[in-house]
């Protein structure tokens, strides 16, 4: 089903005042963004539509804070702290799986690839997802990775109870693995894979499984909000996603400004080593060939149904979760606002 067909569905209740608002300063909105992670490539392309304006034209102040995780981001989001956040689906999907009463949903999903991965050393001998057996797997407990891992054990066939799981800190995961101190990680290639380059570790020395690779296909990294804060503000919802849009082009027209956003936010930016990871999650997670083909907001739903199908399955829960209790197409801006190259 793509969006046309998405929004035929969904076209009971018409939102109304979907256009930009005037900007006038004394009338901004507050907005409370949370990202989904430290202030690195990926998060850059984020900031890039706060620091040139995007927001603030659609009538926003946006306040953008680094995240602690993809599994943080829905609690604190479903808790009041803030209004809304980009983070990876599927936490989401499984804190509304496990807690019907959580309002939360997608009006928005970036990243048309996972970029969840098990991360190892050759080294260590793991060469495939029955070789992490009775091995020690290293991960924050709010990273979804880590959440997820049930769902990419089935779809690969081995035992998920059968890791060992060292809880760290999201600064101490890598260092973990690169002192050989646990056997792989969990994560986004976008984090793990350039921050044990970052480590010194050579690139010819990483072993990924990416998830995405062994069945457990997932949607990724969304904007999340909450139904109550949509529907009493669907302007700022839109205004939210076309400045998010045109700041995904903006970095992938010139990866080098957007690195110059994050370092006059980061000082001590590595500009090599966060273009690195920038470019990475443009071209191979964000502008997919289906995205460059169709634009942003061409969801195969179909698909959406499936991921969340495999996390109710990993999982254990019984009770059904439709894809519209999950991805909201309605606020969408224009196709053409979606598609911009």
């Amino acid at each position: 089903m793509d969006r046309r067909s998405a929004l035929r569905v969904l076209a009971a209740t018409p939102l109304a005042g979907l256009a930009a608002p005037a900007v006038q300063a004394q009338t901004l909105l507050p907005v409370r963004f949370s990202l989904d992670w430290a202030f690195q490539g990926p998060q850059a392309a984020f900031l890039v539509a706060l620091e040139r304006g995007y927001f603030r034209r659609e009538g926003l102040n946006v306040t953008m804070d680094r995240g602690f995780g993809s599994g943080d981001v829905p609690v604190k989001i479903a808790g009041g702290s803030y209004d809304v956040g980009v983070a990876d689906l599927n936490p989401t999907i499984r804190m509304k799986l496990e807690r019907p009463e959580v309002d939360l949903f997608s009006p928005f999903l970036v990243y048309d690839a996972t970029a969840l991965a098990v991360m190892t050393l050759r080294r260590e001998g793991i060469a495939r997802p029955a070789d992490l057996l009775d091995k020690s797997v290293a991960a924050p407990e709010s990273d979804a990775g880590r959440q997820l891992f049930p769902a990419f054990a089935k779809a690969a066939g081995i035992d998920a109870a059968r890791i060992r799981w060292q809880t760290v800190t999201p600064q101490l995961r890598e260092t973990m693995l690169a002192q050989g101190r646990v056997n792989a990680i969990t994560g986004f290639i976008t984090s793990g894979i350039l921050s044990l380059r970052g480590l010194g570790v050579a690139a010819n020395d990483i072993i990924t499984m990416k998830y995405s690779d062994f069945g457990a296909d997932f949607y990724a990294t969304s904007l999340i909000t909450s139904k109550r804060w949509a529907e009493a503000n669907p302007a700022a919802v839109t205004g939210l996603i076309r400045g998010l849009v045109r700041a995904q082009y903006d970095s992938l027209a010139d990866p080098a400004a957007t690195i110059a956003v994050l370092r006059a936010r980061e000082p001590l930016t590595d500009v090599a080593l966060e273009r690195e990871r920038l470019e990475l999650a443009l071209n191979d997670l964000t502008f997919t060939p289906h995205v460059r083909a169709n634009g942003f907001g061409r969801i195969d739903t179909a698909r959406l149904q499936r991921g969340i199908d495999m996390v109710r399955d990993a999982f254990a829960i019984s009770r059904p979760l439709p894809w519209t209790e999950v991805y909201d197409p309605r606020y969408l801006p224009p196709a053409t606002d979606m598609r911009l190259a």
